[in-house]
């Protein structure tokens, strides 16, 4: 089967027939670079792996406080290089892993024809065409991510249960290390990308060549670079290395959590679920995929290279390395010796007794979101029961039922949990209410 087919029009008789020539690229991505887009592109280059590093490095050594090491710049109790060097080097060993990792993924995506379209009902897998590109090209692509996913994650739980080949918190213990690796290949693809579009472009039709180096390295000169019939950068780099481990990543958050606390928190457990709805939501939706702005439109340069490479692991998992330094009980667990939005927390000592005469002790926190409000939990809930109504408009009220019963439910559950915190610390309750004067909506109730 042919790797492209070519356009047809109707002839004047009815009849198909082979295209005249015709100026290719009427469409996608601009010819010409006006001075915004090209700011904004240098700007991009220059900023966005030190923006990756910094919200990495501000976990590692700032327990995710982001405002903290920039205190400490200013203030002079730490320098660039005193940061930079308390931040893990590049090591051989993670190259090793993450160059078995890309291997493994690039056997699964060329080696491993798609069969779970064949007992899957509804999924389209296997070879898929793409769409029409501005030269008038439609390729052929191998749809088989799903497959890849499952392999990958069948593979990652045997070991984990059975083999023990390695640890699962391979990914978190090695996590800086790998920042590097992961750079090395996002700048080298981009590069190759790049100096590919120039020497041996896969269809010249489908170049396009701004006369500006800079857009052209980060946008891309190649609308669909391959290297043999098969192998497409785009499809690989966007849904393959990056893609597969962003559920792998959070798995092995997940498994650093058990190790250091002995329990996975209902937050770490949460957002690894709905990620991987959503994960798992793409590689089934990997043949519609091909139709979309990514694959439609965008030339392959490093701002696909590089972000799928770097961009999209190390910044679409922050959640969960806040997750891991900070559990949600934190404050409670460590008596108070923590860092709550950077700085250390406030809190009210109380005192009760227990019905057996006992004098007990604990803490109410006024720093963070519970210092905004006692409940700022249950106004979370709110705000994602009213998104969920409004999702069907204004048109009739029925479907508002769930944000009426919601709002009836916290603010009723409100009042009785403030009614026995009342009875239970007394005096000290009051001092807390004086302390945080709001219940659900600051300033309001």
């Amino acid at each position: 089967m042919e790797a492209t087919q070519r356009r047809q029009k109707l002839s004047s008789n009815g009849g198909a027939s082979e295209t005249t020539e015709e100026p290719a690229g009427q469409w996608g991505r601009a010819w010409e670079v006006d001075w915004f887009s090209l700011s904004a592109v240098i700007l991009l280059l220059c900023t966005a792996p030190f923006l990756v590093f910094f919200f990495v490095m501000v976990c590692d050594q700032y327990q995710c406080s982001v405002s903290q090491p920039l205190v400490e710049l200013y203030s002079g109790e730490a320098t660039l290089r005193s940061i930079w060097d308390k931040a893990p080097s590049f090591t051989w060993t993670t190259a090793q892993i993450y160059t078995v990792w890309v291997s493994f993924q690039v056997v699964l995506y060329m080696c491993v024809p798609d069969i779970t379209h064949k007992f899957l009902p509804g999924y389209a897998g296997g070879v898929q065409d793409g769409a029409r590109t501005p030269a008038g090209l439609i390729n052929k692509y191998e749809i088989n991510g799903l497959q890849s996913w499952l392999i990958t994650h069948a593979l990652w739980y045997a070991n984990a249960q059975y083999f023990h080949w390695f640890s699962p918190t391979i990914i978190f213990d090695n996590w800086i290390p790998l920042l590097w690796c992961t750079n090395l290949l996002g700048y080298a693809v981009s590069t190759f990308a790049f100096v590919k579009a120039y020497l041996f472009p896969t269809n010249a039709e489908d170049c396009k060549f701004t006369g500006n180096v800079f857009y052209n390295y980060m946008m891309g000169i190649e609308f669909n670079p391959r290297i043999g019939k098969w192998f497409d950068f785009k499809l690989f780099f966007n849904g393959r290395p990056g893609i597969v481990a962003w559920t792998l990543i959070n798995l092995s958050y997940a498994a650093k959590q058990q190790e250091l606390y002995g329990y996975v928190t209902n937050s770490m457990i949460l957002v690894n679920v709905l990620q991987a709805i959503y994960v798992l939501d793409f590689f089934w939706n990997e043949a519609w995929y091909l139709k979309t702005i990514d694959i439609c439109h965008d030339h392959f340069g490093w701002y696909l290279g590089w972000g799928d490479c770097v961009w999209l692991p190390f910044l679409y998992t922050l959640q969960l390395m806040r997750f891991y330094y900070h559990p949600k009980d934190l404050f409670r667990r460590t008596e108070g010796k923590c860092s709550i939005w950077g700085k250390k927390p406030t809190f009210i000592e109380c005192a009760y007794r227990s019905g057996d005469g006992g004098l007990h002790h604990s803490k109410l926190m006024t720093s963070g979101f519970w210092g905004v409000a006692r409940h700022l939990n249950y106004t979370g809930d709110l705000m994602g029961s009213l998104a969920y109504c409004a999702a069907c408009g204004f048109g009739h009220i029925h479907p508002y039922f769930y944000i009426v019963y919601m709002t009836i439910l916290l603010v009723h559950r409100c009042v009785r949990d403030e009614h026995r915190c009342s009875s239970k610390y007394g005096k000290d309750w009051k001092r807390y209410t004086d302390a945080v004067p709001y219940r659900l909506l600051p300033g309001i109730f």
